[in-house]
């Protein structure tokens, strides 16, 4: 072909719509075909062509929305573009579809729309001319320098020039750039140039439909005008600094540099002068130790260039300083007596540590680890703990943790890298001796993330935490001046190395009588200040409170009791809101109210008089009880007996029942019982079996086998909750015993013990949470085993002196108590011990 020939495109061509954007001449631009239509073509025309002209199609813009299309062909645009594929990839996921790179070749008008299905074929008119490519000088001879259309080619040349100079010419595509600018025609680059810079696809459509060349360069030189004073607004925002050059070549490197506010009336630099010189002083005064000192020293080297260690951590979390550690134990008795009440052991502990902590400011640990039911106060121990130090505190919660990086940071090489949860806090607080609580530590998970309870024995270690190294910071960090406080539900889920890095302190349930006490101190006056009441307009007597501990609520903490007392305060806050009390005389006769009604008669009060909450109100407000003392209800029948179970949240009494029936001699067992309690079951029934003659057990026929034709179920109630463990053996016993001799075991009893096949009884552990659940219940004896007895000491004084404890230390004890009158066969019964009235 010869330099001046023309290159035609072919005169019908598959159209190809496309949302994706505007394809112009000389431009390159990549479209995902999905639509039916396209992907028709691409299989058709695309993929079977055999020569050059059939990977020639004709790109139409499409400004319809993709989701409302239809089966019917829209409404075409009259000027598309005739563009070579360059390349066809595919793809089945999420969906069938192909992806195609087209090069833009020249302009063209749809002169009539040929077919529609499977895919568009129109006769086409060109618009462009493409000629070989010739020097820019010949080009623009060709267009007349002394016209107007050589000077809007020049105008725009000159421009283009001047954008591309405003660019980093060291990157390779700004330079590639450059050089087109001289060797490709002048008519050609509006087209170029318009897809390089930032401009709308309604504007790019406006520069397809300019067929005219001298209408061409109009459109897009106010485009390229635009471009040009953006950049030129950009670098005024942007002060220069010498090390630019640097830190480009830093960025390419991947290094992370430090980040810089800019404003546009900046003029001068900060008032420190060099950063470099600010950070220096202040690294130099921080008094840290020598390893992290070289470290700082070694980046402060690099920071002109980049920084890869951030300075914001080493001002805060490497500068911290020490606050004041003067401490007063008689006031920090004070503290603890005024922010908790009971809790003597804890408080005990925690006066003694401190009580070391004076005399030796450098003492490395313990840990301490409270262990207890929800709603104890473990959190808030730690609370005052820190306020009696002059601390400070920050909680650190580790329920659902299962990645060791949220303790040991992550290394800086990752996107997104931050510091672990310790340096954080550290981070946080702005010293470095603050009281740490690591709440729930029981709740820690595993992952293939690693395991975080072991990236913990480093950080509870006194031995090892005075170089813990963080991923992130990758120094060695002191944590030996931390107080670590941690807290757990149960010892059960913690693994066994953590927990020997820790000395554990029970936190049991509170007894009726110090909730009492916590709600008339501590609960009620907190609520009465969340609601905006005052003791003027509002009081709980202690006979009130004690109903809704006994029953509305039954826990071990106080937590269910404060919100009760909450919504007793937002129903007086509601009378208190509406302006006036309603009288006793103004009150509807109880018999004649409405139902739904919000506070009784007995609840309204005079104006100037506070409301009282009676018996009445409460369960005009709080609803029926919840809890009854159902003891001598359940216990009307051979067959049942109460025993004590120990669980996370608390002591709870727990029900076994026992019933009989013609059958093989089977033993069935319901209620989500686990291995030991169902191993419990048969050793109880083993022992019967083999002592039934002693204790005068018959079966259903009167024979002296109490299985022999008889089908034995015993059920645990409430079988949605697994139970499990080795202290109902005793309880099974008894009622066993109890279905078989047909007597009824007394209503006011409750008992706990693990038994063996010989019939001892041996120890179990949560005594205290056992025994103050029966106190709850309204038990009057507690069954427990003789070795047990020792226990007995933390359970407080009024206890002890309203239970009747008997220590068993075989079932011919347990038997004998568990029975009006004892129980037939037992030999000269022992007279039962009052262990409260010793104690």
């Amino acid at each position: 072909m010869s330099s001046n020939s023309g290159i035609q495109i072919p005169s019908r061509l598959p159209l190809l719509l496309t949302h994706e954007g505007v394809l112009l001449p000389g431009s390159t631009m990549r479209i995902s075909v999905e639509t039916a239509r396209n992907m028709h073509l691409v299989k058709n025309r695309l993929l079977k062509g055999t020569s050059l002209k059939s990977t020639i199609i004709g790109v139409i813009p499409n400004t319809r929305d993709p989701e409302h299309d239809t089966e019917n062909l829209p409404t075409l645009h009259s000027i598309g573009t005739a563009g070579l594929a360059v390349q066809v990839v595919g793809s089945n996921w999420p969906k069938p579809h192909y992806t195609l790179l087209i090069t833009g070749l020249c302009r063209f008008r749809v002169a009539q729309l040929l077919k529609e299905e499977p895919f568009p074929v129109a006769e086409v008119e060109q618009l462009d001319k493409l000629e070989q490519y010739t020097s820019p000088e010949e080009m623009s001879e060709a267009a007349g320098p002394e016209g107007e259309l050589g000077e809007l080619s020049q105008r725009f040349y000159q421009a283009a020039v001047q954008l591309v100079g405003m660019l980093d010419m060291s990157v390779p595509v700004v330079a590639k750039l450059r050089r087109l600018l001289d060797s490709l025609p002048r008519e050609t680059l509006p087209d170029v140039l318009t897809s390089m810079i930032h401009t709308s696809n309604k504007e790019k459509l406006q520069v397809l439909d300019a067929v005219s060349l001298e209408e061409r360069f109009k459109k897009t030189l106010p485009l390229l005008t635009r471009q040009i004073e953006g950049l030129k607004l950009l670098q005024k925002t942007r002060k220069p600094r010498p090390d630019d050059d640097k830190r480009v070549l830093a960025v390419r490197k991947g290094r992370v540099l430090p980040g810089r506010q800019f404003s546009l009336d900046e003029e001068g630099d900060d008032e420190d002068g060099d950063d470099t010189a600010v950070l220096e002083r202040k690294v130099k005064g921080a008094n840290m130790p020598e390893p992290a000192l070289r470290v700082c020293l070694k980046e402060l080297k690099r920071y002109p260039q980049f920084i890869y260690l951030p300075f914001q951590w080493i001002q805060t979390s490497w500068l911290c300083g020490n606050t004041c550690n003067c401490l007063d134990i008689r006031a920090a008795r004070v503290v603890l007596d005024s922010d908790h009440y009971a809790m003597e052991k804890l408080k005990r502990r925690v006066l003694e540590y401190l009580a070391v902590r004076q005399l030796k400011s450098t003492l490395k640990g313990p840990i301490l680890c409270f262990v207890g039911p929800p709603g104890v106060g473990k959190t808030s121990v730690g609370r005052s703990i820190a306020r009696t130090l002059g601390r400070e505190f920050h909680r650190i919660a580790l329920g659902g943790v299962c990645d060791q990086s949220d303790i040991r940071g992550h290394r800086r090489t990752y996107v997104g890298s931050m510091p672990g949860r310790i340096i954080n806090g550290l981070k946080t607080v702005g010293v470095n001796n603050p009281v740490f609580l690591l709440d729930e530590v029981d709740k820690l998970g595993k992952s293939l993330q690693g395991d975080p309870a072991s990236a913990l024995l480093e950080v509870l270690d006194p031995e090892q935490n005075h170089s813990f190294t963080d991923h992130y910071l990758n120094v060695a960090f002191d944590l030996s001046q931390v107080l670590f406080i941690a807290t757990a539900n149960s010892t059960a889920t913690i693994p066994p190395a953590l927990l020997d890095r820790m000395e554990v302190l029970q936190v049991q349930g509170y007894t009726q009588e110090e909730k009492v006490e916590i709600a008339h101190r501590h609960l009620i006056p907190h609520q009465l200040e969340q609601h905006g009441l005052t003791p003027q307009q509002l009081q709980i007597p202690q006979d009130t409170t004690q109903d809704i501990i006994s029953k509305y609520t039954r826990e071990a903490g106080v937590r269910s009791l404060e919100r009760k007392i909450g919504a007793i305060c937002r129903a007086v806050a509601v009378k208190v809101a509406e302006g006036h009390y309603v009288t006793k005389s103004e009150a509807a006769p109880a018999e004649s109210a409405p139902q739904g009604a919000e506070v009784s008669a007995d609840m309204a009060a005079p104006p100037d008089m506070p409301i009282v909450i009676d018996h009445i109100a409460l369960k005009d407000i709080l609803g029926p009880h919840v809890f009854e003392m159902e003891m001598s209800e359940r216990l009307t029948l051979p067959g049942v007996a109460v025993g004590l179970a120990w669980t996370p949240l608390g002591g709870e009494i727990m029900f076994v029942e026992a019933s009989r029936m013609e059958g093989e001699g089977q033993l069935t067992l319901t209620g989500q019982l686990g291995d030991v309690m169902k191993e419990s079951a048969h050793l109880a029934m083993s022992w019967l079996r083999s002592n039934a003659k002693t204790y005068q057990l018959t079966n259903m026929v009167g024979g002296s086998d109490p299985l022999e034709g008889t089908d034995i179920h015993l059920h645990f109630p409430a079988g949605a909750v697994t139970k499990d463990g080795p202290s109902a053996g005793v309880t099974m016993v008894t009622v066993l015993a109890s279905l078989f001799s047909g007597r009824l075991v007394r209503s006011d009893v409750a008992m706990t013990g693990e038994i063996t096949l010989r019939g001892l009884v041996l120890p179990v552990g949560g005594i205290k949470d056992k025994v103050l659940a029966a106190h709850r219940a309204g038990v009057k004896r507690v069954i427990i085993p003789k070795r047990n007895e020792k226990d007995l000491e933390e359970i407080p004084a009024n206890v002890r002196l309203e239970l009747d404890f008997v220590t068993a230390s075989n079932l011919d004890e347990v038997l004998n108590a568990a029975f009006d009158g004892g129980f037939p066969g037992i030999s000269n019964p022992l007279p039962l011990p009052h262990i409260a009235s010793k104690l």
